[in-house]
């Protein structure tokens, strides 16, 4: 099981669901869980599992945005591939990108956020906006949350929206009233989360479905 299947997966799902296959990825997730058990070789399949599925998903939605984004006249990258390589080995156009990116944390240095995917744009290098994503709220929106006011806190990176895109298994976002804790996090912390559910949610200004992401990134452009 590769993010090659997933995307498979998915791929199939969207010749059925079109523009609503968003709402199957907890459906695609549990498919491609029992063809990761039927591969594995080990002892521990369920620790296996949720490290394949936490990397995976991120990698999954960047497939699904990146078409989207490019036709807005923005980049999409990962953001691994900025933390994990060498200033001297990016890009010009992706070392500005890092540097517009870095949070200055004075004599301990400069450090990127952890965020998995960041949507900039190629003609100066500018990011726009900063994705994490994760199966369930709790794994790391107060983490999300920091960031946002670590970003907030400085002149060059104030203007960066911070969202989290997750298909919310554990029903975190779904009711407004009475507002659990990631979900008070998300409205108070962050610009937005877009959910990836079969479930209707009860939106608000900065949670939302994921079907209307792109619309908001066009409008934060204009």
């Amino acid at each position: 099981m590769t993010i090659d299947d997933l995307i498979f997966l998915y791929n199939k799902k969207k010749e059925k669901y079109g523009k609503d296959t968003y709402r199957q990825i907890s459906n695609l997730l549990s498919e491609a869980k029992a063809q990761h058990k039927k591969d594995f070789k080990g002892t521990d399949h369920e620790q296996s599992w949720r490290a394949f599925k936490g990397k995976n998903l991120e990698k999954l939605i960047e497939y699904i945005i990146t078409d989207e984004v490019k036709n807005l006249g923005l980049e999409v990258v990962n953001g691994n591939s900025l933390e994990r390589t060498n200033g001297e080995n990016l890009s010009k156009e992706l070392g500005l990108v890092k540097r517009n990116l870095l949070i200055d944390y004075g004599e301990f240095g400069a450090h990127l956020p952890d965020v998995d995917i960041i949507i900039y744009k190629p003609t100066n290098s500018k990011v726009v906006a900063v994705l994490s994503s994760k199966v369930t709220l709790r794994e790391r929106i107060a983490q999300t949350g920091y960031w946002k006011i670590k970003l907030s806190s400085d002149k060059v990176t104030q203007h960066i929206k911070v969202y989290f895109v997750t298909p919310d298994e554990d029903g975190t976002l779904t009711t407004k009233t009475p507002t659990k804790k990631g979900r008070a996090i998300v409205e108070v912390d962050l610009d937005g989360s877009y959910v990836l559910s079969e479930t209707n949610i009860e939106e608000s200004k900065k949670v939302k479905m994921f079907n209307r992401f792109i619309d908001d990134l066009k409008n934060l452009i204009k």
